[in-house]
This record gives C-alpha cells, sequence and structure tokens, in this order.
C-alpha cells in the first residue's frame, strides 16, 4: 500500500497503531546504525533510505533525477516488509550469506524474498541482526556494488547481443 505521506511522521501517524509500534521500533534501528552516507526520506509510498543525489550525482539509474534507494520500510496490505537492497546488489553473495546465517543462530523464522523481508508483528525479527546489517553497510561500499551490479548487467546484455547476432550469421 503506498501512502501519499510527505513525511515520515505523517506516514507513522497514518498507520494503525500496532503497526506504527513495530516500524517504529525497526525505524530506531535503523537509524541507529545507518552509515552517515544515507538520508532518510519518504520514497515509493515507504519510508526511504537513501544515498542523496549530493553524494551520488548519477542518482537511480531508473530515473537519475532520483536518489539512489538502499533500503525501504514499509506496512503493506498483509504484512510490513524491510526492503534491503544490499541483498539484491550483494557481488559476491558474502553480505546475504553472512545476514542468512546471523538470522538463522537468532532462532526466528526468515520470510524474505531478493531483498524483501517480510513480518507481521516486530517480535518477528531479530533486531539485532537487522542492526548489524545496517552498520555493515557504509555508503561508498554500496555505491561500489551497486556500479558493479550495474556494469555486470550491462556486460551480460551485451553478450547476450553479441550471441543472437553470431546465431543469426550461422
Amino acid at each position: 500500500m503506498q501512502s501519499k505521506a510527505e513525511t515520515v511522521e505523517q506516514y507513522l501517524a497514518e498507520l494503525p497503531e500496532d503497526r506504527r509500534a513495530a516500524i517504529a521500533a525497526v525505524r530506531k534501528v535503523i537509524l541507529k546504525n545507518l552509515d552517515k552516507g544515507f538520508e532518510e526520506c519518504m520514497g515509493y509510498g515507504m519510508i526511504g533510505y537513501v544515498v542523496p543525489n549530493s553524494r551520488y550525482p548519477a542518482g537511480y539509474h531508473c530515473d537519475p533525477t532520483k536518489p539512489l534507494p538502499f533500503a525501504n520500510l514499509a506496512s503493506q496490505k498483509g504484512h510490513m516488509a524491510l526492503y534491503l537492497m544490499t541483498l539484491y546488489v550483494d557481488g559476491d553473495g558474502a553480505f546475504r550469506k553472512w545476514f542468512q546465517e546471523a538470522w538463522a543462530k537468532s532462532g526466528s523464522k526468515l520470510d524474505a524474498g531478493k531483498a524483501c523481508i517480510r513480518f507481521k508483528k516486530v517480535e518477528d525479527l531479530p533486531l539485532d541482526v537487522i542492526g548489524e546489517a545496517f552498520k555493515r553497510i557504509k555508503a561508498a561500499e554500496y555505491i561500489k556494488g551497486y556500479e558493479a551490479a550495474l556494469a555486470k548487467a550491462a556486460a551480460e546484455k551485451a553478450a547476450k547481443k553479441d550471441a543472437v547476432a553470431k546465431s543469426k550469421m550461422s
């Protein structure tokens, strides 16, 4: 559910009390551990954590006028979610491996997609693991990983194009 709220405070105020408390608890952990190179904002109808254009002028490749998304926190229709793009843009898979192992050690069940961690209540989350995940990611490293992922995708696209061209020549 995308919110029309323009500020994080407005977003939180429109949530039902139980979800407001859960989202606020996760947000508190994020803000305590967030690298100074990231900023909190509203984006895509959710609480967002981004690399601002002032730090990364190239912006988000889908829309360079927008800051580079790093994470989002949202109340969706049937659950709440933490979207952590580092899980998706993890070049060698080391962060994802660490994250999954740390989560498993916590005893909590991980309900996740590629970059989405779904939860029904804050007690479903090992907040210490989430805090450590945010503490481990520095904006400069995230930018490097993002650029590497873009370069890899471009190389794969070029290789596919070459393969199609070669098969047409045969």
